[in-house]
């Protein structure tokens, strides 16, 4: 065992807080019939239309294995078509439909209610450190 305990340990405490968020959020999400990575997708989708399964994977930081079963369900469910590539056929892109974009508004409403939960728990200048300080965090471990 190392000198370290487990409450000075900078990651448990942002994965303690993660938790929090993720649990929070899929409470929210919950009535509106979306998981929370289904949430991230249509979120993704909206501002990056045509995706391929491996680059939403990277956007929504999960495997392409957990990607490639949340887009199955969402395209059972017809909140995302997946259509192949004009040129690179074997390549699907993935875009939202009208249901999609319609769940989407709903379940950014409640996501976002959950973030400014958050928000209001700072001052304008601890939000901006807070941030800041978690951009440190992953710079430090990207390197």
């Amino acid at each position: 065992m190392t000198e370290l305990p487990v409450d000075e340990r900078i990651g448990h405490h942002i994965k303690r807080a993660e938790q929090h968020v993720i649990a929070a959020k899929h409470a929210a999400l919950r009535p509106i019939g979306l998981s929370v990575p289904q949430y991230t997708v249509l979120l993704v989708l909206s501002t990056e239309s045509g995706l391929t399964g491996a680059a939403l994977a990277r956007r929504c930081l999960v495997t392409p294995q957990t990607t490639s079963a949340v887009l199955r369900t969402m395209e059972r469910d017809g909140l995302i078509e997946r259509v192949p590539h004009p040129v690179h056929r074997h390549v699907l892109e993935t875009r939202l439909t009208a249901l999609g974009r319609a769940k989407l508004r709903r379940a950014d409403e409640a996501a976002v209610a959950v973030e400014q939960r958050l928000g209001e728990l700072f001052t304008e200048e601890e939000f901006a450190s807070f941030i800041e300080f978690l951009g440190r965090c992953s710079t430090a471990l990207d390197a």
